[in-house]
């Protein structure tokens, strides 16, 4: 799909140039001292000859086919170097240069008219703005980085160029490898999907990594992301965390929603892995590179030093890892050749004087445990300590074993040639106990997540017309909000049990329709125009008489009025007063890039107050909605404690994967809530109380 930029047999550099301190030199001399082995051309009209190579004035002179073109002149002149490469046949075109989307309108401009002619013949294009793309294996270089890293199974992309020549410099230093390593820039035309469907099953490429900005099509990136993470883990860091997309919103869900919070359910979903930072990305991506899958949760620690294996330990806990049990067989084995002050239990402390011979013993020995699915080797420089000895010992056990063993050699000066031997026996080493068990966590965590069953998404018997022709009712008054009654019909339409209800425009209706549904009764005043009735005193619960009704009715209508003199009052909403429950919010609001962001949490008065709540992506699969349950920190409550009964949680499951299919049935509706649903013990269902939506306007 895109072996043009990848695998090669000719690559162009157009803007090419004879002076060192130029872009189009450094792109040059990149390909060339890389050890590319196919046709390279420089192309500057001005020039016969670059770096001992043939100059030619444009991509139509080069003789034979062209596969892949870098492109370094200045951006008005780029439109027509890719209508040249379009009647050349080339397939590949890496556009280095600046002055276009970032640059404003004009580069906007610009930028569309390069996109429709490479549309126009067929050219994909990496970036503009960026600074090209590096695959080891080939191999090639076509970039102005600063040198070549070496080759290794982690693939980068990056939206940032600065990036990317920071962790590059960075990776040079480690010696830390990679397949592929690809600067994304404006993203123009290949994006982050475009490049994880190349790397799918790329052989060389054992972990995806990725620094993103943001996504154009977030639906997009899921479809695929599942698929791959399927077979190849993929580490992501987001960055631009604030309320991106956002806009005011009316609803519950919709304050508490974001795009953190969109991207946090998406790459959830999906078995991506979030690192919070650079380092953590990196962290990660190494322990997969470098290290076999850790298929369980149950570490062992071996260590000289008591305090660093206390710290490993309380890390496991807090990272929901374990401290494998060691099976007494492997303890019998341990005992004899440690001290009789050394521990051989877990973790097992070597002590302080252990040389590299008791290390070998105790990694060896712990490693054949089957109750063990991973080690952390924690070294400490002491002062009878083998620091090279003891990582040339871990490093030739670790490339036998089929259980990843990750170090953690503390300090620096010391242990610097320790760590440079681990490096070369790619055993990856943390400074700190803590960093090391995160990688851990995250080894576990993909295994896990590799191994679901892909998520099945069920359909409820549902009246789909009813509520697209209320839909267009609604807009052909104008409105955006529906009102209570037409929120009302919308969830009986997907089978929601809502409470029996009558739209009172008089008071004596009112009187009438309390009798009808017996008391007491719930008394909301009615309108499109005010969603958080009860900010205004708009709710009355409990109404016992009609005496007290028939009060209640003027002064709903009176408040109402006095709060937002422009609403349209339809009158008062007289309702089944629902007996006692469990209160939960269900609520979608629509993500820029994900479409409809569920939410799920504790409701009534306190979702805004404890904001006890989790997301996901819409749809949603049975075990995905029971998931988002189990996540609320006040899942206890709904489990029953001191002798209450237990929750209908089916209800609840049922009620989300209700929500789920009506805002994937009707992408126009931007805003929901359901708070509360009341819900009864185990067996006894739930009732939607309360609902708001809103819709998309017209366009």
């Amino acid at each position: 799909m895109l072996e043009a930029f990848f695998t090669p047999q000719s690559v162009a550099v157009v803007g090419a140039a004879r002076e060192p301190g130029k872009l189009g030199y450094g792109v040059l001399s990149n390909i060339i001292q890389c050890g590319y082995t196919g046709q390279v051309y420089p192309i500057n009209p001005k020039s016969d000859e670059i770096l001992g190579l043939k100059c030619y004035p444009t991509v139509l002179d080069v003789p034979g086919p062209l596969d892949l073109v870098v492109i370094v002149v200045p951006g008005r002149f780029v439109p027509q170097v890719i209508e040249e490469c379009g009647k050349k046949g080339v397939k590949g075109a890496i556009i280095i240069s600046a002055g276009f989307r970032e640059a404003g309108m004009e580069g906007i401009k610009l930028e569309r008219q390069v996109l429709d002619i490479a549309a126009q013949y067929g050219v994909r294009i990496v970036g503009p703005n960026c600074l090209g793309i590096i695959s080891t294996y080939t191999p090639l270089n076509a970039s102005f980085a600063a040198g070549t890293p070496p080759q290794g199974g982690i693939a980068f992309m990056s939206q940032s160029g600065a990036l990317c020549t920071a962790i590059l410099d960075w990776a040079l230093a480690k010696g830390i490898g990679f397949s592929h390593f690809v600067s994304l820039g404006n993203k123009a035309d290949v994006n982050e999907v475009d490049l994880l469907q190349a790397w799918e099953s790329d052989q060389n490429s054992r972990v995806i990594i990725v620094y993103m900005e943001g996504l154009g099509n977030g639906a997009q990136f899921m479809e695929v992301a599942r698929r791959v993470t399927r077979r190849t883990p993929v580490i992501a860091v987001k960055s631009g965390n604030t309320a991106a997309g956002s806009r005011a919103v009316s609803s519950h869900t919709g304050s508490l929603a974001g795009s953190e919070r969109a991207y946090n359910a998406a790459f959830h979903q999906t078995g991506v892995l979030r690192a919070a930072s650079i380092e953590q990305l990196f962290d990660y991506s190494v322990a997969f590179a470098y290290q076999p899958p850790l298929k369980g949760r149950n570490i062992a620690i071996v260590t000289n030093a008591g305090g660093p294996g206390i710290m490993a330990t309380d890390a496991l806990e807090s990272n929901g890892m374990k401290l494998a049990a060691l099976a007494p067989e492997t303890i019998e084995t341990l005992r004899p050749k440690l001290p009789a002050s050394a521990n051989v239990y877990n973790p097992v402390d070597v002590i302080g004087d252990a040389l590299a011979d008791r290390y070998e013993h105790a990694v060896k020995t712990v490693i054949a445990d089957a109750n063990v699915d991973g080690i952390l080797v924690i070294l400490t420089p002491q002062v009878y300590t083998q620091i090279e000895e003891t990582a040339q010992v871990i490093g030739r056990l670790a490339a036998t074993a089929d259980k990843p063993i990750l170090a953690c050699f503390m300090g620096e000066e010391r242990v610097g040639p320790g760590i440079k031997i681990l490096n070369e026996h790619r055993v990856p080493n943390y400074s700190f106990p803590e960093r090391a068990v995160g990688s851990l966590k995250a080894m576990a965590d993909y295994w896990e997540s590799s191994h679901l069953p892909m998520p099945k998404y069920e359909s409820f018997p549902v009246d789909r017309d009813r509520v697209a022709r209320l839909f267009e009712r609604v807009r052909s008054d104008g409105r955006l909000s529906l009102g209570d009654a037409e929120a009302r019909d919308v969830m009986e339409a997907y089978g929601f049990r809502i409470p029996r209800s009558v739209l009172a425009k008089t008071v004596d209706e009112a009187v009438e329709a309390a009798r009808t549904i017996g008391y007491p009764v719930v008394m909301k005043v009615a309108s499109p125009d005010i969603l958080h009735k009860s900010d205004i005193g708009g709710v009355r619960l409990n109404v016992r008489d009609a005496e007290q009704l028939r009060d209640l009715f003027d002064l709903l209508i009176y408040r109402a009025q006095r709060h937002m003199p422009d609403a349209d009052i339809w009158g008062v909403q007289v309702q089944e007063m629902v007996p006692r429950g469990k209160e939960v919010i269900i609520g979608v609001n629509r993500d820029p890039q994900f479409g409809p962001l569920l939410m799920f949490g504790l409701g009534g008065i306190y979702v805004e107050v404890l904001k006890d709540v989790t997301f996901r992506i819409a749809p949603v699969s049975r075990a995905e909605a029971t998931e988002m349950i189990d996540e609320i920190r006040s899942y206890h409550l709904l489990r029953g404690v001191r002798g209450e009964q237990p929750s209908d949680l089916d209800a609840i499951v049922d009620a989300i994967l209700r929500v789920s299919q009506l805002v994937t049935d009707f992408p126009e509706i931007v805003e929901m809530d359901i708070n509360p649903l009341m819900v009864h013990e185990a067996g006894r269902g739930a009732v939607a109380v309360d609902m708001r939506f809103v819709l998309k306007e017209n366009k």
